[in-house]
């Protein structure tokens, strides 16, 4: 005799912009690092219980929203030399597979900058859940990754008279995500 199994309860998350926190760091002229973020994200987690491979994440990140405490410096991020936000506003990830249990995992999705889309790796790992004083339920997640800037049309740099150049070519990437359950 065949058995059938139930069917994984699946829900819905809301990502969280005010307790989100996308932070990029970036090497600069090669001995420090220039640490930004960027203050709206959008998107939705569909998390299966029980199956994490059947689960996803989708996020939306308006490019005009990178900071990194100084002005002329994110209006040159916000320029056509990098994000080119005239013509790209938004950066994207859509995941395309999620490997691993409920509490460490890897999300690999596709990440779109400057309508150029590549794949890449998180590493996540499940910070908790629990409701919050409004009777809402929130999720928490954190994830890293790095990439290649180049990879996504960043083309833009300086050579250094001492060799090197002034903006390093790998982004190292830092999620915080908290989200809240839909009703």
């Amino acid at each position: 005799m065949a058995t059938t199994e139930a069917p994984s309860a699946s829900s819905i998350w809301n990502i969280d912009a005010s307790h989100t926190h996308i932070e990029f760091a970036v090497k600069h002229l090669m001995i420090s690092t220039v640490k930004g973020r960027f203050a709206d994200v959008e998107g939705h987690l569909v998390i299966v219980d029980g199956n994490p491979s059947a689960s996803s994440v989708s996020a939306v990140i308006k490019a005009d929203t990178i900071d990194t405490r100084t002005g002329q410096r994110d209006e040159h991020l916000r320029s056509a030399d990098f994000l080119d936000v005239a013509n790209f506003p938004e950066i994207t990830f859509t995941s395309t597979r999620i490997e691993g249990d409920s509490a460490e995992f890897k999300i690999t999705g596709d990440l779109t900058i400057r309508g150029v889309t590549k794949s890449i790796t998180l590493g996540a790992t499940n910070e908790g859940q629990g409701k919050d004083p409004w009777g809402g339920d929130r999720i928490g997640f954190s994830a890293k990754t790095k990439f290649g800037r180049r990879e996504f049309g960043l083309e833009y740099n300086q050579a250094l008279e001492t060799g090197g150049v002034v903006v390093g070519h790998e982004v190292k990437v830092s999620i915080e995500l908290e989200a809240v359950k839909q009703a």
